[in-house]
Order: structure tokens, then C-alpha cells, then sequence
């Protein structure tokens, strides 16, 4: 988490001279919900980061920075642990998969689209949003 905090601090000064400047973060849905792994800490973490963007949003407004999040859902690709578990524990993959509404898990390319268009001058209104793309896996309303 301080790293992520002395990220953002170490690049105020760069943010601040920027003509659109955006914080973009990369929480989870684990910080949302709890995970259907367990997968311990992780999900608390998440949560911090979520909230630590949110409130940069906050507190950034007067100065034209804005401050939001991303919170992937399962996201596949080659390497990753769901990879891994496809290979090698295939009931945890199909369970992961059974659990979301599309039936798969997203691409990376998903992800960073999403991620672009926060940091992008197209969300220029937006901040203090965390923005989930989950493919419907969470049940939570996001009020």
C-alpha cells in the first residue's frame, strides 16, 4: 500500500503542470466482496486501495486532478494463476468460470480499456469513481 501511496505522492508535482491530469488505480472485485478463494489479505488491500483513490478524488477536485479506480473481475491470460489453475486445478478454474454470468473470464485488453478511458480526457467529469468490469460476477448494487 505505501508504495502505492509513495507513487502517487512522487508524481503530484508532475500531475499538477499536466493539462488533464488523472490518477487511475487497479483495485479488485475482491476489495468489493469476498472472494469465493479466500485468498486471505488480498481483498483487504484492495479495499485500501479503493478507498485511498477515492479519497484522493475528494481531495484533489479543487486542484483539476481527478482520482479513480478499476476493479477487474477474474481476468485470464497466459501465465497468469488462471492459467495455472486451468492447467492444474481444473475444478477451481471451472468454478471461477461457473461463478460469472458470461461464462469466461476477461482479457487484459478489457482491463486496460477501461483503465485508458479513466486516464483519458473522454472521462473528463468523472472522479472518485471505482469502475468494475467483472462481466456481472459481483451481486453487489455499487450505490
Amino acid at each position: 500500500m505505501m508504495a502505492f501511496v509513495n507513487l502517487v505522492e512522487s508524481s503530484l508535482p508532475y500531475l499538477r503542470k499536466s493539462k488533464a491530469p488523472a490518477i487511475v488505480s487497479v483495485s479488485s472485485v475482491s476489495g468489493r466482496e469476498i472472494d469465493f478463494t479466500a485468498s486471505g489479505p488480498y481483498g483487504a488491500f484492495k479495499v485500501a486501495v479503493t478507498h485511498y483513490t477515492q479519497q484522493l478524488a475528494y481531495t484533489l477536485a479543487p486542484e483539476g486532478i481527478r482520482s479513480n479506480s478499476v476493479s477487474p473481475g477474474n481476468t485470464f491470460f497466459e501465465g497468469s494463476v488462471w492459467d495455472d489453475a486451468k492447467r492444474n486445478n481444473p475444478e477451481l478454474y471451472n468454478k471461477a468460470l461457473a461463478l460469472n454470468p458470461m461464462k469466461r473470464m476477461a482479457t487484459p485488453e478489457e482491463i486496460a480499456n477501461a483503465v485508458v478511458f479513466l486516464a483519458s480526457p473522454a472521462s473528463s467529469f468523472t472522479s472518485g469513481t471505482n469502475l468494475v468490469v467483472d462481466g456481472a460476477l459481483t451481486k453487489g448494487v455499487q450505490l
